[in-house]
């Protein structure tokens, strides 16, 4: 394609965004295809001969748009929002036209300067620790995953690294963590067998007194205990542990603390919500996504680190062909992750940024806090349905309850409710287990979403739980 033809056909493309962005509403909100729906309406082989770019979109429309889930749509209160906005798309734009890999200072110096700023003003807006280095990842597992083998590193004064592992070094979490602690101690070694999970409280959270206690018991049988995930903000409940009372047991007993705010991290910005996020000084790393909730699309993680030193001493390769002339004066982010190359993710974060402003972001949150906070009240005033878990934030776990009816039936009739409320296109929900009981889940927080939409799905709701009732 020359660049004639590739301002042709980009204008098309942009055309195109600027559409589907206006009229996403429009499109059911979870794809309808099947299994295999997709592969069957493409060729087997590869083509041998170059295709134009207008066959290619059409077929980009006709057939991968259909097998698009609608992660953008207003009725999206599934999972966790993965929100994007115009103006991250457009330092999309720019990166791809820019193409380069920003492994190291020199390879794209802006790059890397401007990742150390952004993150520096993310850290001051969250109200984070002064002293506290940022790096942007992809997601919080790679982060997870750079703090169990920080703590691992640590606690064997680096001989995994150099010897592999010997000792039974032990990871707590909660029931509630997300499965990315699961599968970061894996990768990193400890062994499903070595991570211990901590029974949970009334409203989900972490209880520091059984963490204690299993620490204890867990030096006495001879085991290492290396590193403690805490979560603010869990996947299933919302659930935030008790940071400052984790926090001194692991200062006092030499323990690597590292805290997953994946979801809940933004809301560190509004001062009503900071009383969430007490006890950080306490913490060595720290986790949140702005490719959640904070309109900056999908991939954009933000890692910090209290001692980054020990963080690059554990994941730094230093082979003569990456060595440079600067790398005494800057930061060289390759190692400060797993991965060797790295996209200029710093770009979209900037963006957005500036294009919001600091008030503009907090009025985004505080309008989905807002819409949760409504949504539960309809909850409240209607006696068929129920509340699961405290809801802080913009995640709002409820279930229908009439009173009438066993645990396991009960289960039965909320998820084939889910179905239901689902199958009618409109807005999409997802579903966890609290304390083992089938629970909804309505996660408010997509940029196009407005008190009208959170309304239609209470309609939809009822109106699908009524049908089911004899």
């Amino acid at each position: 394609m020359n660049l004639d033809d590739f301002r042709k056909n980009g204008y098309a493309v942009v055309d195109w965004i600027c559409d589907y962005l206006e009229q996403v509403e429009k499109y059911p909100v979870k794809a309808r295809v099947k299994p295999g729906d997709i592969k069957k309406q493409l060729p087997g082989t590869p083509p041998a001969r170059g295709e134009e770019m207008d066959t290619i979109f059409q077929d980009f429309k006709d057939i991968i748009i259909p097998g698009i889930t609608h992660w953008q749509h207003p009725g999206w209160f599934a999972y966790f929002p993965a929100n994007n906005s115009p103006e991250s798309i457009l330092a999309e734009f720019l990166t791809a036209g820019l193409g380069a890999q920003c492994m190291v200072w020199a390879t794209s110096p802006a790059a890397t300067e401007l990742e150390e700023v952004v993150a520096g003003w993310m850290r001051q807006m969250l109200g984070l620790p002064p002293e506290w280095s940022g790096v942007i990842q992809d997601t919080a597992s790679s982060a997870t995953l750079c703090a169990l083998i920080t703590a691992r590193e640590k606690a064997t004064d680096f001989k995994v690294n150099e010897q592999g592992m010997e000792k039974n070094l032990t990871v707590y979490v909660s029931h509630e963590a997300h499965s990315s602690a699961e599968k970061g101690a894996k990768i990193a070694g400890f062994g499903r067998e070595n991570i211990r999970y901590i029974p949970t409280d009334e409203k989900f959270a972490l209880q520091a007194e059984e963490l204690e206690r299993q620490i204890v018991e867990d030096k006495a049988r001879g085991f290492i205990p290396t590193a403690v995930i805490a979560t603010l903000g869990t996947t299933s409940s919302g659930a935030f542990d008790p940071v400052p009372d984790i926090g001194k047991i692991c200062q006092r007993r030499k323990i690597w603390l590292h805290v997953d705010a994946a979801y809940a991290g933004p809301a560190a910005i509004l001062p009503e919500k900071r009383h969430l996020f007490q006890g950080l000084e306490n913490v060595d790393s720290f986790v949140f996504n702005p490719h959640k909730w904070l309109l900056t699309n999908f991939d954009c993680s933000l890692y910090y680190v209290r001692d980054p030193e020990l963080l690059t001493r554990s994941l730094a390769v230093d082979p003569e062909y990456l060595k440079t002339a600067h790398d005494k004066e800057v930061k060289n982010y390759r190692d400060w992750g797993i991965q060797l190359g790295r996209r200029f993710r710093a770009l979209k974060l900037w963006f957005v940024l500036r294009s919001y402003g600091v008030k503009g972001l907090q009025e985004f949150l505080r309008k989905h806090i807002s819409l949760a906070e409504f949504f539960k009240n309809l909850i409240a005033e209607e006696d068929n349905f129920e509340l699961v878990a405290p809801a802080e934030l913009g995640l709002v776990c409820f279930r229908f309850n009439d009173g009438q009816k066993e645990s396991l039936e009960l289960d039965e009739f909320n998820q084939e409710l889910l179905q239901r409320i689902n199958g009618r296109e409109e807005v999409f929900l997802t579903h966890t287990l609290l304390r083992d009981n089938f629970t909804l889940r309505m996660a408010i927080g997509q940029r196009t979403t407005e008190e009208k939409h959170v309304t239609r799905a209470w309609e939809i709701i009822k109106e699908e739980a009524q049908k089911m009732q004899p």
